[in-house]
């Protein structure tokens, strides 16, 4: 139902069909070329825009198809990251008894969970949401939202100190090019016609609400 004095969007990603969810495993795996991926990936954000439109939504976005997730979709865009599970993690964090502790919460394997790691100095290799932007504005006249990583969230889950000391000092220092990087891409999308980006903060609920804030998650 369409609101007259609050515009309707939606959070951000949707719910993907094992067709899809087959497609990204196997393009991970090299098994299926980037090109088959996105054909398969755009009959789905089809899908998910004319859902929107069907039920009336303002600002409509792409459902976040073509990510492997939220956040770590990053590595196939940026130059200095590397996918690393959480398992390959294990030897390197400085408190190893808190992190196996934490990996024993988990409901899924610890190599399953893969995490966008610095190996070096970041660099846009491509745009990380224009083509997602330019796909939907094709499908539909209504404004689009863009969804994105924050910052503190992508500088905290992509400093690995033995890894990501190759390409900086520290976290800070990575910090301010992970800043610089989101901030050209939000001056392109605003240029590109978005209408909307939304920068997605979840960790910053561990700073607020624990009473441990310097313990390592997964995240």
């Amino acid at each position: 139902m369409r609101s007259d004095m609050f515009n309707v969007t939606q959070v951000g990603s949707w719910p993907r069909s094992r067709e899809l969810l087959r497609a990204l495993r196997d393009k991970q795996r090299g098994l299926m070329t980037r090109a088959d991926f996105e054909r398969i990936a755009d009959q789905e954000v089809r899908r998910c825009v004319q859902h929107q439109v069907d039920a009336g939504v303002d600002v409509v976005v792409d459902g976040e198809h073509r990510r492997d997730n939220f956040y770590s979709f990053v590595t196939d865009k940026l130059d200095g990251t590397r996918l690393m599970s959480l398992a390959e993690m294990l030897d390197t964090v400085d408190d190893k008894a808190a992190f196996e502790e934490m990996l024993s919460t988990l409901d899924v394997p610890a190599s399953a969970i893969r995490n966008p790691t610095c190996t070096g100095k970041l660099a846009r290799r491509e745009p990380l949401a224009v083509a997602e932007l330019e796909f939907v504005q094709q499908l539909t006249d209504r404004p689009v939202k863009v969804t994105l990583p924050g910052p503190y969230l992508l500088t905290r889950s992509m400093w690995v100190g033995a890894f990501s000391r190759s390409g900086y000092a520290d976290k800070t220092e990575l910090g301010d090019d992970v800043v610089r990087i989101l901030r050209d891409e939000l001056v392109e999308l605003r240029d590109r016609g978005a209408a909307f980006v939304q920068f997605d903060e979840p960790v910053l609920t561990e700073i607020v609400l624990s009473e441990d804030d310097h313990k390592r998650t997964f995240m």
